[in-house]
């Protein structure tokens, strides 16, 4: 890894997430349960990395590891993302370091993710008027 940190170098832009998900890979989503539900990408497995979060403090979920461990191989390939990619850089060193040898973070986030989606429908819709 020389040259890149370790999460730069288990970190890929969303283009290549999407990539990733498309070839039928997991996409891991990170985030609290209740911002997982109002909005999330279609077939995201919500594991959240904190138990809570407060102005005051975020408190990471002590099982954390062990669910994902439940729901995905050691050797699985997939995407861990959170809302901006702050907390997805986290959780994919957590995982990392126990072990998931496939584990990407998404750079940028859903929020990127649902960027990409809106650029996409807008040039599918430019391309329909040509």
């Amino acid at each position: 890894m020389e040259g890149k940190s370790m999460i730069e170098s288990l970190t890929v832009d969303v283009i290549e997430a999407r990539k990733v998900v498309a070839s039928g890979r997991r996409y891991l989503d990170v985030r609290l349960p209740e911002v997982f539900e109002a909005g999330h990408v279609e077939g995201a497995i919500n594991i959240p990395f904190y138990s809570s979060v407060t102005p005051e403090e975020k408190v990471k979920n002590p099982q954390f590891v062990q669910q994902v461990s439940e729901l995905f191989g050691k050797d699985d390939e997939f995407i861990v993302a959170c809302n901006s990619g702050v907390r997805s850089k986290l959780a994919t060193l957590d995982l990392a370091n126990a072990g998931f040898k496939n584990v990407k973070n998404m750079a940028g986030g859903y929020l990127a993710w649902k960027k990409a989606e809106s650029e996409e429908a807008l040039v599918g819709s430019n391309e329909a008027v040509i």
